[in-house]
């Protein structure tokens, strides 16, 4: 059964979708999905402040946005995380994913880079992923300049953000710049909607599977690409080398069981994998964290592996 507190939670989440004109398009659900996300944050962590940054996509001659969090008066270099939100590649932000960027720099004490990345429909793939990498590139080469450790740069996200973490943690596999540890929470990993969990939590809450397909075609309409390692992760042909892993998933949520696959391959690949399933809570679940002690104590073991493994 799904925690009874996410049910609390759910109450005020899906009044405030109900809001929404049936049927709005994309740039309508981002303008609501910010005024909903703002409502529902939590406080700013104390000591915590935030700068934004415009770092230049060499694959694009444009700019993308970063928001940074870090703690205010820091002297000694940092570790970092590099996040990308999720929102379904087509809605979401910095501001709507602040509760969770500002709170691993606050329990933490490190830096975080918020990527503004570009969205689908109208910027569909490979446009996200090329921001994703440019921040990447960008933090790391950087680092001397922005007070981090160049040796303790993670990447992370959430649902498409982890799905955006996942492949840019293959392509950066064996550069200079390659991440020292990946944080992927209920992450995409795989364009297919045939596992069990796809069946099991067809309706949810917060995704359904019958969105989906829409919401593929929309980030990649190529549809001959669906199965590459950029676009599923979980269809390398090899994930040997990669950093050590933080996969989180939810027992109530369709895409369970591809972030399950997806830690399975790393540790037949290799690589250390520390799997939290989830049990009783759902797709987003960090949202539900000023409501759920279960999804805020989720929050803090991801905090304490991610300081450990930068450590």
């Amino acid at each position: 059964m799904i925690h009874p507190d996410i049910h609390r939670f759910l109450a005020d989440w899906d009044a405030a979708w109900a809001m929404l004109a049936p049927g709005a398009g994309p740039a309508a659900r981002r303008g609501h999905f910010e005024g909903v996300a703002a409502a529902m944050r939590e406080p700013h962590p104390p000591g915590i402040g935030t700068r934004e940054h415009q770092v230049p996509v060499p694959e694009t001659g444009t700019t993308v946005r970063v928001r940074e969090f870090r703690p205010q008066g820091a002297t000694a270099a940092l570790p970092a995380l590099v996040y990308l939100h999720g929102g379904a590649w087509m809605q979401g932000s910095p501001e709507t994913h602040w509760d969770i960027t500002a709170g691993f720099a606050a329990l933490n004490q490190q830096a975080v880079f918020s990527v503004d990345y570009a969205l689908a429909p109208e910027q569909p793939f490979p446009r996200a992923l090329h921001e994703t990498l440019a921040v990447a590139r960008w933090v790391h080469d950087h680092a001397a300049a922005l007070g981090l450790r160049a040796d303790a740069i993670a990447i992370g996200g959430d649902s498409a953000g982890g799905n955006l973490a996942a492949a840019a943690t293959l392509e950066l596999r064996g550069t200079p710049q390659a991440p020292r540890a990946q944080l992927l929470i209920y992450p995409a990993t795989e364009f297919t909607l045939d596992r069990p969990s796809h069946r099991e939590n067809a309706n949810g809450p917060l995704v359904t599977v019958a969105s989906m397909p829409l919401v593929n075609a929309m980030y990649c309409p190529d549809t001959s690409l669906h199965l590459t390692p950029p676009v599923s992760p979980l269809r390398a042909a090899s994930h040997a080398g990669l950093p050590p892993a933080f996969v989180a998933v939810a027992q109530h949520d369709p895409l369970r069981d591809e972030g399950m696959a997806y830690a399975e391959a790393l540790q037949s690949a290799g690589v250390a994998v520390e799997l939290d399933r989830g049990e009783a809570l759902i797709h987003g679940y960090l949202r539900a964290k000023a409501y759920c002690a279960p999804a805020r104590e989720r929050f803090e073991r991801m905090a304490a592996w991610l300081q450990s493994a930068l450590a």
